[in-house]
C-alpha cells in the first residue's frame, strides 16, 4: 500500500482528509499516492480561512507582495528537478517538457512579481472630467476571495497562470487542483507555505469536482471563481456561480487550425505541425489539430508529415530520447481510440498511428495519429479530441482558409506558416482566435494574453489582463 499524502492545506496548516483518493502513474498504471481529500465542509472552512486572511491581505503593500512571490519563483527553481521528475511521473509527459512547464511557473511568478512592485505608485490614478467642478480618481482594488480550478493537462502552469496574478492583485486563494494530478501542486503548494504568506492567503483543498469544485463555486463568500478545462464542465461552474451572481473566468477548449500557406517552409510546416498536435500527446487546449494545407504543397506535405510522424519516439517519459508520452489515464485513452475509430467510420483516410505501440503494452500509449480527406461535417474535425491525432485538409485559396479556420465553435489560437510576412500578417488579422503564432511554435509569455473567441474562453490570462481579472475598479468624484 502506498504512502497516504495530505491534500488539505487551510490557515497554514496541512491536514488529512476524509477520505483518499488514489494518484496513478499513467505511462505504467503503478500507483504512485493515495491523496487525501476533502469535502464541502473542508471548503468553508477554507474559505472562512481566507476570508479572515483577506482584511489585513488586502491592505498589504505591492512591495510586500512581490517578495513573497519572488520567493515562491525561487523555490521553485531551486527544486526544479524535483518538480519535473513529480510532473512526468504523474502526468505522463516527457521530461523535458515537464521542465518547460517549471520553468514557466518560473517565469510567471517572477512577471507578477515585477507588476507588484510598480502596484503601490499606480493603485490610484487620476481621471479627467470635463468639469472643474469636480475631481476623480480611479482605485484598484482585490476582488475578495477567489477560487481557482485548475486541469491535469498542464497543472503547474494553469495553476501558476492563476495563482500569481490573484495573489499579486491582494486576493485571498482557494485552489482545486485536478485530483488526477495533484502531486506537482503538492509540492507548489510546499514551496508557497515556506515562502512566508500569512495564514489564511493560500489555500488548497484536493478532491473531486463534485465534493470541492461544486461547493467552491456556490460558496456566496466567493468573490470570483477562475476555471480551466473541458467545456461541459464549465458551464456547470457558470452555472453555480450565477447562482450568487459572482465572476467567472473560464479557459475552455479549442479545435484549432494550423495554415500552411502556398509559399510555406515544408519542413518547418512539418514541424510545427507534430509540435501543435502531440506535444504533451495532444492533451493541449491550444492543439492545432487541424491542419489546412495549400492544394499546391499538399501531397510532398503529407508524405513528410507521416514520415516524422512515424519516426516519433513513444516511450515512458524518462526513457532516452523520448519525444512523446502516455495519455493521461484509461479514460482518455479510451475516449480518444474511440475518436479514431469513429473517425474511420466517419470516412477520414488514416494515413498512420492510429493504435497502441507494439512496444508498450502498459501504460496509456497511442501512436501519433494523422488523418487525410476528414469530412468536414465529422466529430473528428468538429470535436475537441485532447489526443494525439491531426487531420488534414486542403484548400484552394487563402479566403477558404480562412474560412475553414473561423468554422468552428472555438476559438483559442492558430498558427500560420508563410515565407511572405504582409501575406501572414493578413491571414492572421482574419483569423478568430485569441492567439495566433506565424512561423513559430506554439510559445507563451508571461507578458501576453491567453484566451480565445467564441466558446474557448471568458476573460484573459496572463499580462496586465491576467492581473485585472482579479481586480474590482473604483472611481471615487468629489467636489473641489
Amino acid at each position: 500500500m502506498s504512502a497516504v499524502v495530505n491534500g488539505v492545506y487551510i490557515n497554514g496548516a496541512w491536514r488529512a482528509g476524509e477520505t483518499a483518493l488514489e494518484v496513478i502513474n499513467p505511462a505504467t498504471e503503478a500507483t504512485l499516492a493515495q491523496v487525501s481529500v476533502g469535502d464541502a465542509n473542508a471548503v468553508t472552512e477554507a474559505v472562512d480561512a481566507a476570508s479572515a486572511a483577506f482584511v489585513d491581505w488586502s491592505k498589504s503593500t505591492g512591495r510586500d507582495r512581490g517578495a513573497l512571490l519572488r520567493k515562491v519563483a525561487q523555490g521553485v527553481s531551486e527544486q526544479r528537478e524535483q518538480l519535473m521528475h513529480v510532473q512526468s511521473s504523474n502526468n505522463g509527459k516527457p521530461l523535458f517538457e515537464a521542465g518547460i512547464d517549471v520553468d514557466d511557473v518560473i517565469a510567471t511568478f517572477e512577471y507578477y512579481a515585477g507588476v507588484c512592485d510598480a502596484m503601490d505608485a499606480s493603485q490610484d490614478a487620476s481621471v479627467a472630467l470635463p468639469s472643474e467642478d469636480f475631481s476623480a480618481r480611479l482605485r484598484r482594488e482585490p476582488c475578495g476571495v477567489v477560487g481557482l480550478i485548475v486541469p491535469w493537462n498542464f497543472p503547474m502552469v494553469t495553476t501558476a497562470w492563476k495563482l500569481a496574478p490573484a495573489l499579486a492583485a491582494g486576493c485571498c486563494v482557494v485552489l482545486k487542483p485536478s485530483e488526477v494530478t495533484p502531486l506537482a501542486e503538492l509540492q507548489l503548494a510546499r514551496i508557497i507555505a515556506e515562502a512566508g504568506f500569512p495564514a489564511g492567503v493560500f489555500n488548497l483543498v484536493c478532491g473531486t469536482g463534485l465534493t470541492v469544485g461544486a461547493p467552491l463555486a456556490a460558496d456566496r463568500r466567493v468573490a470570483k471563481i477562475s476555471f480551466t478545462g473541458s467545456n461541459a464542465v464549465g458551464v456547470q461552474v457558470m452555472q453555480r456561480a450565477a447562482e450568487t451572481i459572482k465572476g467567472v473566468s473560464l479557459e475552455l477548449g479549442g479545435k484549432s487550425s494550423l495554415l500552411v500557406l502556398a509559399d510555406a517552409d515544408l519542413d518547418l510546416a512539418v514541424e510545427l505541425a507534430c509540435g501543435g498536435g502531440f506535444f504533451n500527446a495532444g492533451q493541449m487546449c491550444s492543439a492545432t489539430s487541424r491542419v489546412l494545407v495549400a492544394d499546391s504543397l499538399a501531397d510532398e506535405f503529407l508524405q513528410r508529415l507521416q514520415a516524422r510522424a512515424e519516426a516519433i519516439r513513444v516511450a515512458d517519459p524518462f526513457a532516452e530520447d523520448v519525444e512523446m508520452g502516455a495519455l493521461i489515464n484509461r479514460t482518455q485513452y479510451q475516449r480518444v481510440l474511440g475518436h479514431i475509430q469513429r473517425g474511420i467510420e466517419q470516412g477520414a483516410r488514416l494515413l498512420c498511428g492510429g493504435a497502441r505501440p507494439t512496444d508498450l503494452p502498459n501504460g496509456f500509449f497511442i501512436r501519433p495519429t494523422v488523418f487525410t480527406d476528414v469530412p468536414l461535417d465529422s466529430a473528428l474535425w468538429n470535436e475537441e479530441i485532447f489526443g494525439p491525432v491531426l487531420c488534414v485538409r486542403r484548400f484552394a485559396s487563402e479566403d477558404e482558409a480562412i474560412a475553414l479556420a473561423n468554422a468552428s465553435d472555438f476559438g483559442l489560437v492558430a498558427s500560420v506558416v508563410s515565407r511572405d510576412a504582409e501575406t501572414a500578417e493578413r491571414v492572421a488579422n482574419g483569423l478568430q482566435a485569441g492567439m495566433v503564432w506565424i512561423n513559430a511554435p506554439q510559445v507563451i509569455f508571461p507578458q501576453t494574453a491567453w484566451g480565445g473567441y467564441k466558446q474557448s474562453s471568458i476573460g484573459r490570462e496572463l499580462g496586465p489582463w491576467g492581473l485585472a481579472a482579479f481586480q474590482e475598479i473604483k472611481h471615487v468624484i468629489r467636489s473641489v
